[in-house]
């Protein structure tokens, strides 16, 4: 390795005392709920009734952090900390509250002997702050509850943030993760020009809950390896004294940050590069819970798994343990880090960065202060022309990717697209005549859409998409996530945890609100023609509905025009998840602009010219849709019974917003009672077509009035590789089967109907044989269109 000049003695020195500071502060945390700065021998009401936390990767974390503050004021950087360890929390808090970031937020918990009290007493403590680093937690964007996600956190931080650099640590633990793993790729679309930087550092402490790691164990050979074919430049640092650990940390990330610098000014200076810049990376081998008591009860601990929680357990009864704790707490030094009145001491706290510059008050990691609104086009320039519900034919996705194409070329640092491999196939393309695909490895000649400069971010793994989207959202951009329907099922859990981040982050007045994430699920369940079952699953939206209500949402646009409107209002709201389920298919067009722009803004509504109630009459029955596959079925259902019953009256009912069937007191956009049987009626028979599973509608609707009169059909796991109508039939959601339904419900057409009931069931019959004979649907249910509505663009009465 280069030798890099190294700090003299005395700024060592100091730098040691700082992380003896933290690691004070993070043992207290764990322990004590009195006598914080030792002023008194350790007494059992001292100690914490329940012993909760994580010792033993913190002390690695408050090395790093003292490190990572000595470079930011040498070299006036603009650096964001990235806790990937789960429970790093303590050191993350500690941290936080020596630079003054802490108090500055929480008053309550001040920079003295009662605010260090109040700092350990909180932690994992009824009411308190949880073990990890938390949305309470200043300077922090990766909630650290799950494993996984630290490293595409950070690289999603970077994109377009040329001045940041993204000092991310990834415990040995979490190195094991599937979305961890696939993590490292992320320097094969970062761009120097235009990107920050990310310095991974690799934190080896060799152990998880109960089991050895790993890289832990790989030899620094085999890692030296790996992480050069992943392309970077590893830098060791081992070892287990304090003095030439600091020393070794010391040169090791001059080094890192020296070759961040060259790539950068090489890229904005425009002089080509003969190859991909290997990006630096940290590889730091420490002791797991290093500086900690080395033996309990004749057992082994430091460096060892039984150092990851709490090493000492017994403290608060048995007179040994509490023993064993105040050696291990006073071998810091207290009274050499902190003064009389429990401040840390001057020449330590000049230590820290000052200002926006301290990585707990950075505003990277409270994007809201930075967010910019987005610049977005008029959708009237992207709405297809209807002149009569269900004549035209067109792509919905399509006009979605002209739109986006759009707001490309509005916002040329504030808005990425992602998705693992699809953003053509759900028929976006009309982004890539503006904008093309990221892509930092060679570029062969026959390649298309591929440019070092692109913005949409394609990488067959939905971890990072989702991953990347979520740390450019929480340092203040703004972003779309396509994906199939059926396969974003993978980020389920990343889900969850963004779902509630932002719902702790709505208690935090300091945390300023962030630009929604936004879900794009097209592919979905009823067009998987040749993929199969494998492909149909409509189920996200039911994970998505089970989170608080402020939160989620979830939009089935029926058409083009209402895709339009709904993709427009989501991507300019904040603090929101967004789901949108859209088919990319050619399919019926209904609604013109004008009434799509007031058939979204209600969220549903009655769709009279598709319907037989005159003006001043109650219907028969009611035919209600969510989705786009579900509203072509239930019109074509409408149309038969039409036919067969001329006199029948029904009310059709569509809904794109699927939180707005939930009460007013349950979801913000829930209807009013009186409201909702205004169009759902209170006593007649509802046939209600879904794109997903039919119990979500039950579970939303049950608190209705006429919910027992609900007959949901949907997605009832039946599925092959089979023809789009042929899905349908299969699941009940076909025309034919929605006609009898509405037959059997209706009690004015009881005894009347079954010759029609009959011919309704040979129907589908037939069709089951046409199709498995001929590979396709009866040319009777191919192409259809809506015959019966006049030329009024589906504008509501």
């Amino acid at each position: 390795m280069t030798q890099y000049a190294s700090l003299p003695d005395d700024q060592l020195q100091l730098i040691d005392r700082y992380w003896r500071a933290a690691n004070y502060l993070s043992v207290g945390q764990i322990y004590l709920m009195d006598n914080p700065l030792l002023r008194e021998p350790l007494k059992p009401e001292h100690i914490k009734p329940r012993l909760l936390g994580h010792w033993g990767t913190t002390p690695g974390l408050n090395f790093i952090y003292a490190h990572l503050n000595r470079a930011i004021r040498q070299h006036d950087l603009d650096m964001i900390y990235i806790c990937g360890p789960g429970h790093g929390g303590p050191g993350m808090v500690a941290n936080t509250w020596l630079e003054g970031s802490y108090s500055e937020i929480y008053p309550q918990v001040s920079q003295d002997a009662q605010g260090m009290k109040t700092l350990f007493r909180q932690f994992s403590f009824p009411g308190g702050i949880p073990s990890h680093a938390a949305p309470e937690t200043p300077g922090s964007i990766n909630e650290g509850g799950e494993l996984g996600y630290s490293l595409s956190h950070a690289f999603g931080a970077v994109f377009d943030n040329p001045s940041l650099i993204a000092a991310c640590v990834i415990g040995d633990g979490e190195a094991e993760t599937g979305p961890l793993a696939s993590s490292w790729f992320g320097i094969k679309f970062l761009n120097a020009a235009r990107d920050g930087a990310v310095l991974p550092i690799l934190h080896l402490n060799g152990y998880k809950i109960a089991n050895p790691t790993i890289l832990g164990r790989s030899s620094d050979e085999d890692l030296l390896h790996l992480f050069r074919g992943y392309g970077y430049e590893p830098l060791i640092v081992s070892g287990h004294e304090p003095e030439k650990m600091h020393r070794q940390m010391v040169q090791t990330l001059e080094q890192a940050l020296e070759r961040i610098r060259h790539y950068q000014q090489q890229a904005r200076s425009g002089e080509a590069a003969e190859t991909l810049p290997r990006w630096p990376m940290i590889i730091m081998r420490s002791p797991k819970g290093w500086t900690g008591p080395q033996t309990v009860d004749g057992k082994k601990v430091e460096d060892f798994w039984r150092a990851h929680q709490v090493p000492v357990s017994s403290c608060r009864e048995d007179d040994g343990h509490r023993q064993i704790l105040e050696e291990w707490m006073r071998s810091y030094q207290p009274d050499d880090l902190f003064d009389e009145q429990g401040r840390l001491r001057p020449e330590l706290a000049a230590l820290a960065p000052e200002g926006d510059k301290r990585m707990g008050a950075t505003p990277w990691a409270n994007g809201g202060r930075l967010r910019r609104e987005l610049n977005t086009p008029a959708i009237a320039d992207y709405a297809v022309d209807v002149t009569s519900p269900g004549e035209t034919q067109a792509e919905s996705t399509a006009a979605l990717g002209a739109y986006l194409a759009g707001i490309f070329q509005r916002n040329r640092d504030n808005f990425r697209l992602f998705g693992p491999d699809e953003t053509a196939s759900n028929r976006l393309s009309k982004v890539f005549d503006v904008t093309s695909r990221t892509w930092q490895e060679p570029v062969k000649p026959y390649d298309e859409q591929l440019a070092a400069d692109g913005r949409v971010m394609e990488i067959l793994s939905e971890h990072q998409c989702q991953g990347w989207l979520e740390g450019y959202l929480l340092t203040g951009r703004h972003g779309l996530f396509n994906c199939y329907e059926a396969f974003i099922h993978i980020v389920d859990s990343m889900f969850n945890q963004h779902a509630k981040w932002l719902k702790v982050t709505r208690k935090l007045p300091w945390r300023e609100p962030i630009s929604s994430l936004n879900y794009l699920l097209s592919s979905h369940v009823w067009r998987q023609d040749h993929n199969g079952y494998s492909h149909q699953d409509p189920g996200f939206i039911d994970h998505v509905v089970n989170k608080k209500a402020d939160i989620v949402r979830v939009y089935l646009p029926p058409d083009a025009n209402t895709l339009l409107c709904v993709a427009d209002h989501c991507l300019k709201t904040w603090d929101r998840i967004n789901v949108i389920v859209a088919g990319k298919q050619p399919a019926p067009q209904w609604l013109n602009l004008e009434a799509a722009q007031k058939h979204c803004a209600a969220g549903m509504g009655i769709w009279h010219w598709a319907g037989t109630v005159a003006e001043g009459e109650a219907p028969d029955v009611v035919m209600a849709c969510a989705g786009d596959v579900p509203t072509m079925e239930t019109l074509a259902a409408v149309d038969l019974l039409r036919d067969y019953f001329p006199d029948l009256r029904i009310q059709v009912v569509n809904v794109v917003d699927l939180m707005a069937l939930q009460t007013e007191e349950q979801h913000p956009h829930g209807l009013s009672d009186e409201a909702f049987d205004a169009i759902f009626t209170a006593d007649k028979p509802v046939i209600f077509a879904f794109h997903g599973y039919p119990s979500l509608i039950h579970r939303l609707t049950y608190p209705r009035n006429n919910h027992g009169n609900f007959h949901v059909r949907g997605f009832m796991e039946e599925g092959t590789t089979t023809t789009p109508f042929d899905m349908t039939v299969m699941n009940e959601l076909d025309r034919f089967h929605l006609a009898q339904e509405a037959i059997v419900r209706t009690p004015s057409l009881h005894g009347k109907a079954d010759a029609v009931l009959d011919e309704l069931a040979e129907k589908i019959a037939e069709h089951h044989r046409y199709v498995r004979e001929h590979g396709e649907d009866l040319p009777e249910v191919r192409g259809w269109k809506w015959p019966s509505a006049q030329g009024d663009g589906g504008a509501p009465e």
